[in-house]
């Protein structure tokens, strides 16, 4: 029982604990979309694109969850407008624009000649220093996106299975691809300080992946995706605290764990089923 409670006695553990499981829940919700949509490299693209909102927000003294999420929005409606008008191909889309918006971020911090801060933090997470005001606005975008989950549920499980069957009974299947986008959008500027630039598409990604090999039902599998990802965060991070490793690649590998996993409980019940 020691083990367990002994974390909570520190007050930047209980805030780190706090924002995990938001994000572990949140990540895995939106990952189910992700998942079954196909838009595995989105969530990459888009974090490396909100470097450059980090870098202004610096520059200009503000929080940097505000640079951040204005970029990542920007992004993400850019990558929506140039695939639907353009018709170019999606990976095409966010190749090019992450990797433009990523440049930015790093032209201007090569023009400062004089900067402290941590760029390690913003690649590779850093979850133990979340403070009160950070843990407010994680839980605020969180409630955000939640809601709009709930708001767009049907529209977006309609346009997520049959785009086209969607668009002929009147759904807007590119509204709901714009505000997708836009959840996506702010689901991974929550994770940032958690997991970090580098790690958070895995976040968004593996727990719904690992739900994907044990149900192809969209209900059960998002509820499914949000226990593997409350899992992997919290217990990640209770990890991480007593082998005193990072917290975003503690986190990740053991939701990369509950993958393998996840596909080895699903061949042994073919096999089982095989064999009956």
């Amino acid at each position: 029982m020691t083990l367990l409670t002994e974390p909570f006695h520190y007050a930047f553990m209980e805030r780190a604990f706090v924002a995990a499981l938001a994000v572990g829940l949140l990540c895995s919700t939106m990952g189910t979309y992700v998942i079954l949509r196909k838009l595995a490299f989105i969530g990459d693209g888009i974090a490396h694109a909100s470097f450059a909102g980090i870098v202004i927000a610096y520059l200009r003294g503000t929080n940097f969850y505000i640079g951040a999420g204005i970029v990542a929005v920007l992004t993400a409606v850019g990558i929506g407008f140039v695939h639907r008008r353009g018709r170019i191909s999606l990976d095409t889309t966010i190749g090019v624009l992450f990797t433009g918006m990523f440049a930015l971020g790093v032209y201007l911090m090569s023009q400062q000649r004089s900067y402290a801060v941590d760029l390690q933090s913003f690649l590779f997470g850093d979850i133990l220093s979340v403070q009160p005001q950070d843990l407010w606005l994680i839980l605020a975008l969180s409630v955000v996106v939640a809601a709009a989950v709930v708001v767009f549920f049907r529209g977006l499980l309609y346009t997520t299975f049959d785009p086209v069957v969607a668009q002929a009974s009147g759904i807007r299947s590119g509204a709901y691809e714009y505000a997708l986008l836009v959840m996506l959008a702010l689901t991974i500027v929550v994770s940032l300080q958690a997991v970090g630039i580098v790690l958070v598409a895995a976040l968004l990604v593996t727990p719904a992946a690992a739900a994907y090999q044990l149900t192809s039902r969209f209900a059960p599998m998002m509820a499914l995706a949000a226990v593997f990802g409350a899992l992997s965060t919290v217990g990640g991070l209770y990890l991480s605290y007593y082998v005193r490793a990072s917290s975003g690649a503690t986190i990740v590998l053991l939701a990369t764990l509950l993958f393998f996993a996840a596909i080895a409980a699903k061949y042994l019940r073919r096999a089982t089923a095989r064999a009956a």
